[in-house]
C-alpha cells in the first residue's frame, strides 16, 4: 500500500495533473508577480522507464523541438518543457533551463528594489528547510552586476535543489526524488538557465519574449536535435551507460552518471558517436562580476536553516549542524560524489554495467 502511494505521487508529478502553479498572463517587464519555486514538471532522465507500482506505465519526458513555445515567467500549460538532446551542448532539460532563468528575473527584482539597504534579508521559499538570503548591495552597484549577481545566486539555488534532492528533500511530500539529484543534464541546463535569464534581463524586450527568442536562438546555436526520436535514439545510445532500466521510477539507481561539476566551467555530455557537430562544444562559465574589486560573499549569503529530516543525516548530525549557508555546498557535494561512486560500483558489479 506504502509503495502504491508513493507511485501514485509520482505519477501526479510527472504527468502535472495538479502540480503545476501558472501565472495569470502578467507579462513580466520589471515587476514580477510572485516569487518563483521550482513549478515546472519536474523530468527523470530516460525513456520507457518503469514505474514502481504501475507495471503498465512507461515514464519518457522528451521535448519537441518545434513546440517549445513561449516562454511564460512562472510557468504556463502552453510551455513546451521535457529534455531535448543538442549536439554542442547535450541533454536539455527545458524546465530546469526555464525555472532558473525565472529565478535570475525576480533575484534581479529584489537586488535592485532594496540596492543601498544594509543586510537585507529576505525568505525564498522553504526546501529542505527555510531558505533565507541576505543581501548588502551598495548603493553605486552597477545595473549590469545586479544582473550578473542575481544569475549567481539563481545558480546557488540550483545547486541547494540538487544537494537536498541527495539527502531526501521533495517538493511532493513523501516522495523520495533522488532518482533526479545532480542528473547527468542538471548542472548545464541550471546554469544555462541563469545565464539566459541574464541576458534576457539585458534585452529591451520584454522578459517572456526576451526568453521566448532567447532560448530558441540558443538551442540552434547548440545544433538541436529536429525530433522526438531523435533525443529518444540519443537516450537509448546511453542505455545501461548512463542510465539503465533494471530499476524504476523514483528508484534512485536508474541514474548510472550524475554531473557533480558545480562551480566550474561546465562541459556538458555528449552521447559518443551519436552525432558529429559542426564545431566544438559548448562550455558555460560562471556568471562573474565585471570591473569591480567587490567579491560575490560581499555582496550576499544563502543561508539554509535545515528541517529535522536533513539535520539528522550522518553528514550534519555527526557534527550537530543545524544551519548552512551556499559556502558548505562543495565539501557537501564532495560528500556526495563519494557516496554516489560507491553505490555506482556495487550496482556495475551486481548488474555488470
Amino acid at each position: 500500500m506504502k509503495q502504491l502511494f508513493f507511485s501514485f505521487f509520482f505519477f501526479l508529478l510527472m504527468t502535472g495533473s495538479g502540480f503545476h502553479c501558472f501565472s495569470k498572463g502578467i507579462e513580466f517587464s520589471k515587476e514580477p508577480p510572485l516569487p518563483p519555486r521550482i513549478i515546472r514538471t519536474c523530468c527523470a532522465f530516460g525513456s520507457d522507464v518503469g514505474v514502481v507500482g504501475l507495471p503498465f506505465y512507461r515514464y519518457t519526458e522528451i521535448a519537441d523541438a518545434a513546440n517549445i513555445g513561449n516562454h511564460h515567467y512562472l510557468g504556463n500549460k502552453e510551455e513546451g518543457n521535457g529534455i531535448i538532446y543538442t549536439r554542442k551542448g547535450g541533454f536539455i532539460d527545458i524546465a530546469h533551463l526555464r525555472d532558473h532563468s525565472d529565478w535570475t528575473a525576480y533575484l534581479y527584482y529584489i537586488i535592485i528594489t532594496h540596492k543601498g539597504i544594509p543586510n537585507f534579508e529576505i525568505k525564498l521559499g522553504y526546501e529542505g528547510g527555510v531558505k533565507k538570503l541576505a543581501l548588502n548591495i551598495p548603493a553605486d552597484i552597477s545595473d549590469d552586476n545586479m544582473k550578473i549577481l542575481a544569475g549567481r545566486i539563481a545558480y546557488d539555488l540550483s545547486v541547494w535543489h540538487e544537494i537536498a534532492s541527495w539527502f531526501g528533500a521533495s517538493s511532493v511530500p513523501f516522495l523520495n526524488e533522488r532518482y533526479s539529484s545532480f542528473s547527468l543534464e542538471d548542472n548545464y541546463s541550471n546554469l544555462l538557465g541563469a545565464t539566459l535569464g541574464i541576458e534576457a534581463l539585458e534585452s529591451d524586450l520584454p522578459f517572456n519574449e526576451a526568453m521566448t527568442k532567447l532560448l530558441e536562438e540558443k538551442l540552434i546555436q547548440l545544433e538541436r536535435v529536429d525530433s522526438i526520436s531523435q533525443t529518444y535514439s540519443a537516450m537509448e545510445e546511453v542505455l545501461d551507460k548512463w542510465w539503465t532500466r533494471n530499476f524504476q521510477l523514483p528508484q534512485a539507481n536508474v541514474i548510472l552518471k550524475r554531473d557533480f561539476s558545480s562551480y566550474t566551467t561546465t562541459a556538458p555530455l555528449i552521447v559518443p558517436g551519436f552525432s558529429d557537430s559542426k564545431g566544438d562544444i559548448c562550455t558555460l562559465d560562471l556568471p562573474a562580476l565585471e570591473n569591480t574589486n567587490l567579491e560575490f560573499e560581499d555582496l550576499y549569503t544563502l543561508t539554509l536553516k535545515l528541517n529535522g529530516k536533513l539535520s539528522s543525516k550522518k553528514c550534519f548530525a555527526e557534527h550537530k549542524i543545524k544551519e548552512i549557508t551556499n559556502h558548505d555546498f562543495l565539501s557537501l557535494i564532495d560528500d556526495i560524489t563519494n557516496e554516489s561512486n560507491k553505490k555506482l560500483a556495487r550496482i556495475s558489479k551486481i548488474y555488470n554495467l
